[in-house]
């Protein structure tokens, strides 16, 4: 049974920086493209950052690109996002996913994506 499980959330002040981690099991993690997703109150779940399964391809959503900095450790199975600067936009509840065994380079659209973790809250204080 495949599990993703994030952690590294909380509520922070404007202008800081969390570490999410998102350890995986039950699947060959070197085999799968990754990605992380978040979704706000009110709105529909959007991309956030993805990485390739070597670690050397990564893409991000305009909103987060220099602030947020995808990586991963296929000796730990666990993908992490580094998030900096953040900002009250950023508060959302943030998913781990992991696309199907066979696509190649980096996804940024949810139908991609077949496991998905429990998901992890961050709030941006202002």
């Amino acid at each position: 049974q495949v599990q993703l499980v994030e952690s590294g959330g909380g509520l922070v002040q404007t202008g800081g920086s969390l570490r999410l981690s998102c350890a995986a099991s039950g699947l060959t993690f070197s085999r799968h493209v990754m990605g992380w997703f978040r979704q706000a109150p009110g709105k529909e779940r959007e991309f956030v950052a993805t990485i390739n399964r070597s670690g050397g391809t990564t893409d991000y959503a305009d909103s987060v690109k220099g602030r947020f900095a995808i990586s991963r450790d296929n000796a730990k199975n666990t993908v992490y996002l580094q998030t900096n600067s953040l900002k009250p936009e950023d508060t959302a509840v943030y998913y781990c996913a992991a696309a199907g065994v066979g696509v190649w380079g980096v996804r940024t659209t949810p139908q991609s994506y077949v496991h998905w973790g429990q998901g992890t809250q961050v709030s941006v204080s202002s």
